[in-house]
């Protein structure tokens, strides 16, 4: 009688062997994956930043000015709590968006209630794809309402107050005012909206106190104006460029700051973006303003 052939099989110490193995792979692929995919959020976000001091450019050639970056109350042209983030709708192929918030503010010149349609509608070009908060309208804690949201900022300057940057509150600079150069001055910058949505509104909002601070604009050295529920533990500042420990961060609200690790994005005044990183934070109130003499330079 013949002898039968055995079949070969995996004894069971040689499958835990090549579950062990795949296991290590596994571990040692997955930090590889997630560094490819953050700097593949990175890229797209710095993309989106590109775009959108592109569009403010394109604004100024055609109204030989930038725009407001936050309209107080008192603006002129009946469009208060919107911004600058309003202005460049039409140059990131969002004009039926702009239609309807014009149609929305003759209608009704107060935004929040009863809401605009435009507050809680996601425009792309605002939102960091590092930050999963953008990709969809949120609920504010604090006041309930269902809101759209921006990651980028306009730069105010130092802070609130002095207005010496080219988005500040009920600001219209020329690029000849910005006497220290196009290409070191600030123009936005990376800040995730606040820990409790109630900061970082597109579409219109008061920021701190009615200031616009924190909201669509923001000072490379801004305050926390203590009312913000979310910030009372949080120190008033002022607030330097450092990183925050998420977004759940409540006090990161009021300075720039990315979910990328080591930095964050900002374009400048002649369309250029940069990667910026923390060790900028001495340099960043020089640049920040558009018209102080100041000479700076970014570290290596």
């Amino acid at each position: 009688m013949p002898r039968r052939k055995s079949n070969p099989a995996f004894t069971l110490v040689e499958l835990l062997v090549v579950i062990g193995i795949i296991g290590i792979l596994m571990a040692l692929l997955l930090p590889a994956v997630q560094k490819v995919r953050g700097s593949a959020a990175r890229l797209d976000c710095q993309n989106r930043v590109k775009q959108l001091a592109l569009a403010l450019h394109a604004h100024h050639d055609a109204f030989h000015r930038l725009p407001p970056g936050h309209r107080s109350p008192a603006t002129p042209d009946r469009l208060p709590y919107t911004g600058w983030t309003l202005d460049v709708l039409p140059f990131v192929e969002q004009q039926a968006v702009y239609d309807q918030t014009r149609q929305a503010f003759r209608a009704q010149p107060y935004p929040f209630a009863p809401p605009h349609p435009g507050l809680d509608a996601v425009v792309k070009a605002f939102g960091c794809p590092a930050d999963s908060r953008v990709s969809s309208p949120q609920v504010s804690t604090r006041t309930n309402n269902r809101v759209a949201l921006t990651s980028y900022l306009g730069v105010s300057g130092r802070d609130y107050k002095t207005k010496d940057g080219v988005l500040h509150q009920d600001s219209a600079v020329r690029f000849g005012d910005v006497t220290d150069g196009l290409s070191n001055t600030l123009l936005l910058g990376e800040r995730p909206p606040s820990a409790d949505l109630q900061l970082g509104w597109w579409y219109a909002g008061t920021g701190q106190l009615g200031t616009g601070s924190a909201e669509m604009i923001l000072g490379v050295r801004d305050h926390n104006l203590l009312p913000v529920v979310s910030g009372s533990a949080c120190g008033p500042g002022a607030w330097p460029f450092v990183d925050a420990s998420g977004v759940r961060d409540p006090c990161g609200t009021f300075h720039y700051w990315s979910p990328h690790g080591g930095g964050a994005n900002f374009a400048f005044a002649d369309g250029s973006v940069r990667f910026v990183r923390y060790s900028a934070n001495d340099v960043l109130p020089a640049l920040a303003s558009r018209a102080g003499g100041e000479v700076a330079a970014l570290p290596d």
